[in-house]
């Protein structure tokens, strides 16, 4: 029980810090609409933000919704967002994706967790990010950044997102989750960096413990 005070009271400490410093609580992902972003999280697997904003904007105007993208051919899908890693099997779960948000959604992502990770290509990284961006629904978003800073930060001990997604769970309150992702997910990408962190710079140094890191 003392373990989870101290992380709790560190998590709270951390948002303190960066939710000031990040207010904005929104994908960096660029899109339009629920279905956009949805397509574009799906994209983002192992790939960047900045890969995927490139990639979209041709994928969105051949394709602007459920319908269009359930009805495309499987290979023109995967030639336009060849650009971005594991585009085969990325164009495959859009197409299967938009089929099943046709069939049983009205054509739009769906507003539950069951039904989002039933989706190809849905993990609950892209769910938690969809629910919380359209549906206003509390999201621990555990990308490859929020899971290097959380490690770092010694609010988990396993570099597994279902699990520091339950830690997190455990340490923050659903009203701040959402923010609180978002926080942890800049900071990792300008500060926190997976080489070189800026450590000497970091708005954390004083309440962070640097696991895995070299003492400074």
């Amino acid at each position: 029980m003392e373990e989870l005070d101290h992380r709790r009271n560190l998590a709270d400490a951390v948002y303190a810090i960066l939710a000031p410093i990040y207010p904005d609580a929104t994908p960096l992902l660029r899109y339009r609409n629920c279905f956009e972003l949805l397509c574009a999280v799906v994209l983002s697997a192992q790939c960047t933000d900045e890969q995927v904003n490139r990639a979209t904007p041709k994928l969105f105007a051949a394709w602007p919704d459920a319908e269009s993208l359930a009805a495309a051919d499987i290979d023109r899908v995967a030639e336009t967002i060849h650009s971005v890693g594991f585009y085969k099997t990325k164009a495959r779960h859009l197409v299967e994706a938009s089929r099943l948000m046709v069939e049983k959604h009205g054509g739009e992502p769906p507003s539950s967790m069951e039904e989002m990770l039933a989706l190809p290509g849905v993990g609950r990284k892209t769910a938690n990010l969809v629910l919380s961006a359209c549906f206003g629904q509390p999201g621990i978003i555990v990308d490859t950044h929020v899971l290097r800073v959380a490690l770092r930060l010694g609010l988990g001990a396993k570099a597994d997102p279902a699990n520091m997604e339950a830690r997190i769970a455990e340490l923050v309150f659903p009203e701040k989750r959402s923010r609180f992702s978002h926080a942890l997910n800049r900071h990792g990408k300008f500060t926190c960096t997976a080489r070189k962190p800026a450590c000497q710079a970091c708005p954390l140094a004083l309440i962070c413990p640097r696991i895995g890191l070299p003492p400074s």
